[in-house]
């Protein structure tokens, strides 16, 4: 099945997305907790760094927008400098904007958050700080994003609704969205709000409650299998749904199709970080899969590992389509390619391995490359760069990194490809698949023993070499085997052809 989603996945496409709701700015306060304040017995933040990304629908728009897919933004911002930011993030992503309304009478929404770090270890969210109206948009500013997406829809192959209760997503704009988007044939997908009143989503073709949001629309808390069960086939029919997906974190999602359909789909177990995000990376995949013509079960199956890698990251932050084939290569289920899959990790994942390995007195070695056609050298270099210590991470360039570096017409293998391959070289402990032009911020996190690079290199121009050095580390150069090179195979497979 696994095989089936990657290829899936690798033909999305760039679907045209409507999304619909509140427009959000989430901002980042990073720091040291150093001690207690001597002011007032609170944490003293020793702030460093400021941050801001999209929320709310802005927020599933960005997703959208890292997995590939057009992505036009209906909703409001106020007459002030944090609209503005939020504007210019959305063009600076590639984000329409031409639906998202300026409102003088309302600030822009902004979430702004304190995030710190205790003695340098894994930051926690101290404090959340919230800028909003709450109260409904006014009638002539709804009958404005009315008429705006009456006539984005005409671009678009499907709809979705991010109502996070900020006045935007009244019953009369929901109506109006539903009832068009029906006119033209085109699904439409909501992430409910926290309420017990959803009449204003009746006729959507699917929604996607938490467990906590279902039962509060039923009218009852869903402690068991057959709660969730129940709520599930109450939403479908009483809002004439096409599907009702409830999520329920760590035990994935239940659909109640129109068809009688009830399944669950259970996800794997991740180390969870920040389950900020996680609602608008579901209803951003499922649209996303929706609108390439993938039917609910293989949609709700992608949206479980996107959802997964969203809360493996601190906030709300985006995910690639690289990210979910990479995760389905790790996981592996059902696929024949179960077994070599396990050496392809996440960063989070080779983190916790790479820690496990220095307990047990352990040398890690790190090395990188595109390794687009494997051939003998790359082998004979594995083995050497292996000889230097008792484990052997391999950095490997996603299509994309490839791309940038060698040009548009490599790799020639793609991304599923290289990784089996390396994954099948007995001296490869690890593969670690990067988007960036250089592995740095994988060197960073693993801090290797020893960074291996081709002796056509320098060791002052070997990337990460320097920071290496600074905790004792060293740069190996291994030995070059002449004549081995994939850019003159390349050339020799085109001769003989």
């Amino acid at each position: 099945m696994s095989a089936d989603l990657i290829d899936l996945v690798q033909k999305f496409g760039q679907p045209r997305v409507l999304v619909v709701g509140d427009v959000m700015l989430d901002r980042y306060v990073w720091g040291d907790a150093e001690r207690i304040s001597q002011e007032a017995p609170v944490i003293l933040l020793r702030a460093d760094r400021r941050e801001e990304r999209l929320g709310g629908a802005s927020s599933v728009a960005s997703m959208l927008r890292a997995l590939g897919a057009k992505v036009t933004l209906v909703g409001v911002v106020g007459d002030d400098a944090d609209g503005i930011r939020i504007r210019q993030i959305l063009q600076d992503l590639g984000i329409d904007d031409e639906g998202v309304v300026t409102d003088p009478t309302r600030p822009s929404t902004v979430k702004e958050r304190y995030i710190g770090r205790a003695q340098h270890k894994h930051p926690q969210q101290m404090i959340r700080v919230d800028y909003e109206d709450r109260s409904p948009l006014a009638e002539q500013v709804q009958a404005q994003l009315t008429q705006t997406m009456s006539n984005l829809m005409k671009k678009a192959d499907v709809v979705l609704i991010s109502d996070y209760d900020k006045g935007v997503c009244t019953s009369k704009t929901m109506t109006d969205v539903i009832g068009a988007a029906k006119l033209r044939g085109l699904r439409v997908l909501a992430d409910p709000i926290r309420g017990d009143d959803y009449r204003k989503y009746h006729g959507c073709s699917a929604i996607t409650p938490n467990r906590l949001e279902a039962g509060l629309a039923v009218g009852r808390s869903l402690k068991s299998e057959a709660d969730v069960i129940q709520a599930a086939k109450d939403l479908q029919e009483k809002l004439d749904l096409e599907a009702a997906i409830i999520t329920l974190d760590k035990d994935g999602m239940c659909l109640r199709h129109r068809d009688g359909r009830l399944k669950f789909f259970p996800t794997r177990p991740r180390a969870v970080y920040d389950i900020t995000g996680a609602g608008d990376m579901v209803l951003a995949v499922l649209g996303l899969a929706m609108a390439a013509g993938s039917d609910y079960e293989a949609a709700i199956q992608l949206a479980n590992v996107a959802g997964g890698l969203e809360v493996e990251k601190i906030g709300v932050a985006t995910v690639t389509r690289e990210e979910i084939v990479r995760d389905l290569l790790h996981s592996g289920a059902g696929s024949v390619h179960a077994g070599l899959s396990q050496k392809v990790v996440s960063l989070g994942v080779l983190a916790q391995e790479i820690e496990t390995r220095r307990r047990a007195g352990q040398k890690i070695v790190f090395t990188n490359g595109c390794f687009d056609l494997v051939h003998a050298g790359h082998v004979q270099y594995l083995q050497e760069a292996r000889s230097q210590g008792e484990c052997l991470v391999v950095g490997l360039n996603s299509d994309s990194s490839v791309r940038n570096l060698k040009g548009p017409t490599r790799p020639v293998q793609p991304l599923t490809a290289r990784a089996m391959v390396l994954s099948a070289l007995q001296p490869v402990d690890y593969v670690v698949v990067f988007d960036e032009s250089t592995p740095i911020r994988i060197i960073e996190a693993v801090k290797p023993d020893v960074l291996v690079k081709g002796a056509d290199y320098r060791k002052e121009d070997v990337v990460g070499g320097e920071y290496v050095e600074t905790y004792g580390g060293r740069v190996h150069l291994a030995t070059l085997h002449q004549g081995q090179s994939t850019t003159n195979l390349i050339e020799k497979m085109r001769g003989a052809a």
